[in-house]
């Protein structure tokens, strides 16, 4: 598969909706996550990212305007033990508790399927990485319908044992703009990443939809020994 620019994905892009970013540091010495969300609505605009313990929340930003919760509101990011799980919705909570009754991530997932808003039927993506005594590795999950068909679920699951340094896969909800939405197709997009994780939060933020985007969250965990840095920028400020 030949490597994409993170940069142009993003940028020739007006709305691949929400997306997940896993990956290692071109060093080797970082594991990476990115997620953000974007928005066409004025409910899915009215949001920001906030910290939740060790992972984030989204929350409204201006609470009198917020209509909907359901679909918007969840906490994308929380971490299990040496796992870090990162959703689109509240199967972040779902991944979470059933992994606590030994399940794994496939099997947490397989009681969830795509969000009930059609006619868009909005992809469920989740990803989760893995740190253990000194090892990497990540895994990365789409639930969508069946090219619209709210009656049939499909379900892609794509493991990553040995993540290559300088390499990261994307996964995100919408194909573009569209009405209803295209779904995402495919296997994760292989794309760059940096080892500075300000420079590499800046590149993200600054190449989504100037109009669509609404907040951006971005981790390096040292895979050594497990310590983080994170970053999280909101337009709604």
């Amino acid at each position: 598969m030949e490597m994409k620019s993170i940069a142009t994905q993003l940028s020739t892009n007006a709305y691949p909706g929400r997306g997940i970013i896993l990956g290692k540091t071109p060093d080797g010495t970082k594991a990476v996550a990115a997620y953000f969300i974007m928005g066409r609505s004025v409910n899915s605009r009215n949001r920001v990212f906030v910290t939740e313990g060790e992972g984030i929340r989204t929350q409204a930003f201006d609470p009198s305007k917020m209509e909907d919760p359901s679909l918007v509101i969840y906490a994308p990011v929380r971490v299990f033990g040496n796992k870090t799980i990162v959703t689109n919705g509240d199967q972040t909570d779902t991944i979470f508790d059933l992994m606590d009754k030994q399940m794994t991530f496939e099997q947490s997932l397989r009681g969830r399927e795509f969000e009930p808003d059609g006619p868009n039927y909005t992809p469920r993506i989740s990803g989760i990485l893995h740190l253990e005594n000194g090892t990497y590795s990540y895994a990365m999950s789409i639930l969508k319908s069946n090219n619209g068909n709210p009656e049939a679920c499909n379900r892609y699951m794509f493991a990553y044992s040995t993540p290559i340094a300088g390499e990261a896969h994307f996964i995100h909800t919408y194909m573009g703009d569209g009405n209803p939405l295209p779904s995402f197709e495919g296997e994760p997009e292989l794309v760059d990443v940096l080892d500075d994780i300000d420079a590499y939060t800046d590149l993200l933020w600054t190449n989504l939809n100037e109009e669509n985007k609404v907040s951006l969250f971005v981790r390096y965990i040292n895979i050594a020994d497990g310590s983080y840095e994170t970053r999280i920028v909101n337009k709604n400020e």
